[in-house]
C-alpha cells in the first residue's frame, strides 16, 4: 500500500505557531522531505525541530529547490524531487513534506504536490500560520476590517500599480528596492517587520525606518488612507 504526502506549513519562525496537527504529523512520520540540499540551512526544517525534537531523527529526502527565474532549472529540481517522494511513498512511507508558512501560499510545496498527485499518491496539505498573519500580530493591528480588501502580493514587481488597489496591500519578500521607490512616488505609508518570530526579529513602524538592506524575510504592509 502507498504512502501519503502531507505538505505541513511550519509558520514564519517561532516553532510555537505550529499546529497540533502539524507537530502530531512531524513526529510521526516516516521520513520528512526539506526544501533544501543542507539541513542546517533550511529554515523549515530548523522551526519543525524547535516544535518536535523527534524530527531530527528522522530520515531526510533533501530536496533542492534552486532559487531561479530559470523555468527549466525550476521544473528539472521539482521531477527530481517528486520522484524521490515517490519512490518513499511508494515503500508505503508516510513523508512530510516542512514549507515555511502555509503549504497554499508561494510555497514549493505546490509544485511538488501536483507533480506527486499526477503520479498517482495521495496528497493531503496541511495549514500553517502565515507571515502577514505573523507580522499584524508583531504590529499589533489588523490588516484589514469591516468590507476592506486585504491583496497578497509578491515582492515589489509591479509595485506602482498593486499600490493603487484599494484597501490593504501585503508584499512578501522580493525586490525591496523597486517596492520603497514605489511607495515614496505615491507618499503612502508602510510598516513592515523583517524575520518574523524568529530572535532576530525587527519591526519597522514607518516607510522611513524600512533599511534598504533588510533581509529576504521581509513583510511589508500599506494601509490605504481614510
Amino acid at each position: 500500500m502507498n504512502g501519503t504526502l502531507y505538505g505541513v506549513g511550519v509558520g514564519p519562525g517561532d516553532p510555537e505557531l505550529l499546529t497540533q496537527k502539524a507537530v502530531r504529523l512531524v513526529r510521526d512520520c516516516d521520513a520528512l522531505a526539506i526544501p533544501h540540499g543542507d539541513p542546517e540551512k533550511c529554515f523549515a526544517y530548523r522551526i519543525a525541530c524547535g516544535a518536535a525534537p523527534e524530527a531530527k531523527d528522522k530520515p531526510l529526502l533533501c530536496i533542492d529547490m534552486p532559487m531561479t527565474r530559470d523555468k527549466d532549472v525550476r521544473e528539472a529540481a521539482y521531477e527530481a524531487g517528486a520522484e524521490r517522494i515517490a519512490n518513499a511513498l511508494s515503500a508505503g512511507k508516510t513523508v512530510v513534506f516542512v514549507t515555511l508558512g502555509d503549504p497554499s501560499v508561494y510555497s514549493t510545496f505546490a509544485y511538488l504536490a501536483a507533480k506527486v498527485s499526477a503520479k498517482g499518491y495521495d496528497v493531503r496539505w496541511v495549514p500553517g500560520v502565515t507571515s502577514f498573519c505573523a507580522a499584524a500580530a508583531a504590529l499589533g493591528e489588523p490588516l484589514c476590517t469591516d468590507r476592506e480588501p486585504l491583496h497578497i502580493l509578491p515582492g515589489g514587481a509591479n509595485a506602482e500599480e498593486a499600490l493603487a488597489y484599494s484597501g490593504t496591500k501585503v508584499f512578501m519578500k522580493g525586490e525591496l528596492g523597486p517596492l520603497l521607490d514605489a511607495i515614496g512616488k505615491t507618499g503612502a505609508e508602510a510598516q513592515a517587520v523583517e524575520n518574523c518570530g524568529t530572535e532576530d526579529e525587527r519591526v519597522y513602524r514607518t516607510r522611513a525606518e524600512i533599511p534598504a538592506e533588510a533581509g529576504y524575510y521581509l513583510v511589508t504592509v500599506v494601509k490605504e488612507e481614510v
